[in-house]
């Protein structure tokens, strides 16, 4: 299970626009339109763009992934995602 301290004490891990790359595999829980619950939204390796940054429960960034290959935005939380704008 990740660290469930609050993430909001320290600034969001990625910037708006940045570029990012899936490390899990996401699915749809219900809070994606127009397909069914289960259904397979992003792939580990799918490359996208923060579009922008937002929180959950006043604990948590969330950020809305703009996976342009596959059409479609999805929230993703921090430890989802890798960095590909600063290098290592």
């Amino acid at each position: 299970m990740h660290d469930s301290r609050t993430e909001l004490y320290d600034p969001p891990a990625f910037a708006q626009g940045g570029k990012v790359r899936a490390l899990k595999e996401v699915c749809n829980d219900g809070t994606y339109p127009g397909l069914p619950l289960g259904a397979l939204l992003i792939q580990p390796g799918d490359v996208g763009y923060v579009k922008s940054v937002g929180t959950f429960l006043n604990r948590f960034y969330v950020y809305a992934i703009d996976f342009v290959d596959r059409g479609m935005l999805v929230g993703m939380r921090g430890h989802e995602l890798e960095d590909l704008e600063t290098p290592p």
